[in-house]
């Protein structure tokens, strides 16, 4: 190596320690004992996503006010770490949504130049990011920003230097993050105030153009109005701007305009929405007490859960993770309740179902698809936030009743096939199952029921639009049970492994719904058909195989390749996949063997996967025979607790847990956060608790591993659970104590590795004693009660 190469790794390294050591210094200030005070935006942001961070937003707001540092796609952008520069401030950070890009500057005015010559330098030194805050400083301008919101307006707070030009861009026709604007419109209300609309242009994946339309309003007057068109500055005085690639400037007095506060409300139905939404929720200048509710909005969500012991980076990850399981996923209802429906030919406005007061009963939301999520938000939010469930429930059901299709991941008012299934069934029948119930039961089942068969939500691929034939496959699952590879269809996945493993699992989640709801006819069949899994087992590989048109086995059959997604399998490969039956580990046992050949083989995994750190390296989510940065791989550590050791299940989830622990902006998710999911996944591992079923059977119950923490309090929520908290206390936390020796629910023995949501659901307290070496004797005598199908 020569000694040029060695210079820069070592200033590469020197630059990498730095940063830490000021990221944590900054991270201990702020850290004053209450859970709003542990979470740390910064964790893992050297490689966001355009929704992954977000610093001045409510739990689940339609507004997501933050510096962005890169707005050229979806990938890599929104707020980057090691960045350089700040390109503007924009308020949503959603799924296949942005919009509104502002950018205070001074000086030379650069609105219409783009974000390239009207960006600005920026350090870490002296930055502070609180769920609900973001405060910085940009270089190039001399000016102070400081960020806050209410669920649905943007608040800002601008210092700038004195006598000098000032200005507020609004760059409504950049493109940000998922595609270009199409349009946009920008006028003068009065010198206080200016509204406008900026649409959108449809993606891949939202499949028609979508209106934001926003008002703000100011603290002290503009001086002058001015805009632009297709990049040139409008000369002609007009208090109107209008086009492609269309913005304004703002412009104040030099002498008095020191401090200029800004207030953005944003609404998908109309300017008149998003005046109502602005003078609903902060009709005063009072910034720092917006802070202020926004910090005691996140404590009271946050402190829903109470942690003791365990160490500081600990308790600093668990209240991130738990920050991130309640952010990503967002309001798209206004606050009277009113949204648009885009399901249908033309635009509607309607309205979520009101209390006897007129007032909403629940939000309406725009969310990524729940595939995966039965392994994190479904057991998260039925626990703890169950009224936040009973919302989704209600979206799902209201765009059933809109445009005819319970959705797996609507954006804007649109359908949007992400992914692949019907992942909204296991959450409705975790749902229902808990006792989560405000919405049309008989609705939901109608739409589950239809996307369960040909021309439903399972049928159409990922991302496949208007399609006359369907990527789905389902007449091939209904008539032979399983799909095969090569489906002849529009469709960004068609792996017909993956479809076929996650289609019996969801008609299994469907069987425990319609027991539950007396429909045993329903029960039978869709019972038979969640054993299609078998169908794509292959005696000879001894692994889930898929299958070609003709039904043959596919060639040159590898379990893992250093690919994104091997043949068949979607996102992840056959080493991953041939575990996915949550609903008959049992059965998958058996096909092994037994329990000892399947606890090699599993355990085998694991040792492997531990090289590279239990994900696929380089987003390659076929390369590892453990992947927890991905969905698909998500619930592995947690089957020993079914094959029968359960010690192994503590070992492993402890190490996956140690690996994501990372708290700097480096390391923490290695992958896609995915809105919450791998936050939520966190928490569950951290607090011990876990459902390898989803929590869909009829009579749910949670599996057991060591919490982290020595004490756990979970308040429970009295409009759905008669208790008032579940304790979870442990003794022997420590680094090495990591195996379960015994434990005890509300002072009884427990010798199982698992309990009832029935005793979660009335409070109590489940105690846990860890040691150093593995008891193999505890929790193997019962196992957990969707161990095995029963056909019978």
């Amino acid at each position: 190596m020569n000694k040029s190469v060695k210079n820069e790794i070592m200033v590469k390294t020197l630059k990498y320690f730095f940063v830490v050591i000021l990221f944590l210094q900054n991270v201990n200030i702020h850290a004053q004992g209450k859970p709003v005070d542990l979470v740390n935006p910064f964790v893992d942001t050297h490689n966001s996503r355009w929704f992954f961070f977000n610093s001045a937003s409510r739990p689940f707001g339609m507004v997501n006010l933050s510096p962005d540092t890169n707005t050229a796609k979806t990938w890599s952008s929104g707020y980057l770490y090691d960045s350089e520069y700040i390109r503007c401030f924009s308020h949503i950070h959603a799924w296949q949504l942005a919009g509104i890009a502002v950018m205070p500057t001074t000086g030379e005015f650069k609105g219409h130049l783009g974000m390239d010559a009207y960006q600005s330098s920026f350090s870490h030194e002296g930055e502070i990011a609180k769920p609900g805050y973001h405060k910085i400083y940009l270089n190039d301008y001399d000016i102070h920003v400081e960020l806050t919101s209410s669920t649905r307006v943007g608040f800002h707070k601008y210092k700038f230097p004195k006598d000098k030009q000032k200005s507020i861009i609004f760059d409504t026709g950049a493109r940000l993050a998922h595609g270009p604007t199409t349009y946009s419109k920008v006028w003068k209300v009065s010198n206080f105030e200016i509204a406008g609309v900026q649409v959108l242009r449809k993606t891949g994946r939202r499949p028609k153009d979508t209106p934001v339309y926003f008002v703000a309003k100011l603290s002290v007057p503009f001086k002058s109005f001015k805009g632009w068109e297709n990049k040139e500055m409008v000369e002609k005085p007009t208090d109107t701007i209008q086009g492609v690639d269309a913005g304004v400037g703002l412009f104040f007095d030099g002498k008095s305009a020191d401090e200029v506060l800004m207030k953005v409300g944003i609404s998908y139905v109309s300017v008149e929405q998003a005046r109502k939404n602005l003078d609903a929720e902060i009709d005063h200048w009072d910034f720092d007490k917006v802070v202020d509710e926004s910090l005691e909005t996140w404590n009271e969500w946050l402190g829903k859960i109470e942690i003791k012991g365990g160490t500081h980076k600990q308790q600093v990850k668990f209240y991130t993770d738990l920050w991130h399981a309640l952010l990503g996923r967002r309001i798209i209802s206004d606050v009277d309740g009113k949204y648009t429906d885009r399901t249908g030919d033309t635009p509607v406005t309607r309205t979520v179902r009101l209390d006897s007061e007129g007032k909403p009963l629940f939000p309406h939301y725009n969310f990524d698809a729940w595939w995966g999520s039965h392994w994190s938000l479904n057991i998260l939010w039925s626990m703890v936030y169950p009224e936040v469930m009973d919302g989704f429930c209600n979206t799902m059901v209201d765009m059933y009743q809109n445009g005819g299709l319970i959705p797996r991941g609507p954006s804007g008012g649109n359908y949007t096939f992400v992914m692949i299934g019907d992942p909204s069934t296991s959450f409705f029948a975790t749902a229902y199952n808990k006792g989560i119930r405000n919405y049309d039961i008989e609705k939901a089942y109608e739409g589950l029921r239809k996307n369960a068969f040909v021309g439903g939500s399972r049928d159409h691929a990922g991302y496949e639009h208007n399609s006359p034939a369907y990527g789905g496959g389902m007449q091939y699952y209904i008539d032979q049970g399983w799909v095969p590879e090569g489906i002849k269809a529009k469709g960004g996945h068609k792996d017909g492994a993956s479809m076929t493993l996650e289609y019996a699992y969801q008609d299994w989640c469907l069987s425990q719904l319609s027991r539950t709801l007396s429909k045993e006819d329903d029960y039978k069949l869709f019972t038979k058909r969640s054993m299609n899994y078998k169908n794509l087992w292959n005696p000879e590989t001894k692994m889930m195989h898929p299958r070609e048109m003709d039904g043959s086995w596919i060639k040159d059959f590898k379990p893992i390749s250093e690919t994104f997604n091997a043949r068949g399998f979607c996102e992840s490969n056959s080493a991953i996949y041939t575990h996915f039956v949550p609903h008959d580990l049992g059965g998958l046992v058996e096909l092994f063997g037994g329990k000892q050949k399947y606890n090699d083989f599993l355990n085998e995994s694991f040792i492997k996967g531990e090289t590279l750190n239990f994900v696929g390296a380089n987003k390659n989510h076929a390369a590892s025979w453990v992947d927890y940065g991905n969905q698909p791989g998500t619930g592995m550590a947690h089957l020993f607790n079914y094959s029968g050791a359960p010690w192994l299940a503590q070992k492993w989830v402890r190490k996956v847990k140690s690996v994501y622990g990372d708290v700097t902006p480096y390391g923490g998710y290695y992958g896609d956060e995915d809105q919450g999911q791998m936050g939520a996944l966190g928490v569950l591992m951290a607090m011990g608790l876990f459902q390898v079923d989803g929590g869909a059977s009829v009579k749910p119950y949670y599996e057991i591993t060591s919490p982290l923490f020595n004490e756990v309090n979970i308040k429970l929520n009295n409009d759905y659970y008669s208790g008032e908290v579940f304790s979870i206390k442990t003794s022997g936390v420590n680094q090495d104590d990591i195996y379960i020796q015994s434990a005890k629910l509300d002072g009884g023995e427990l010798n199982n590795c698992w309990f009832y949501h029935d005793d979660f659901a009335k409070g109590g307290i489940l105690e846990i004693q860890l040691g150093a070496n593995p008891n193999k004797e505890w929790g193997v005598d019962t196992p957990p009660p969707s161990y095995k199908i029963n056909l019978d």
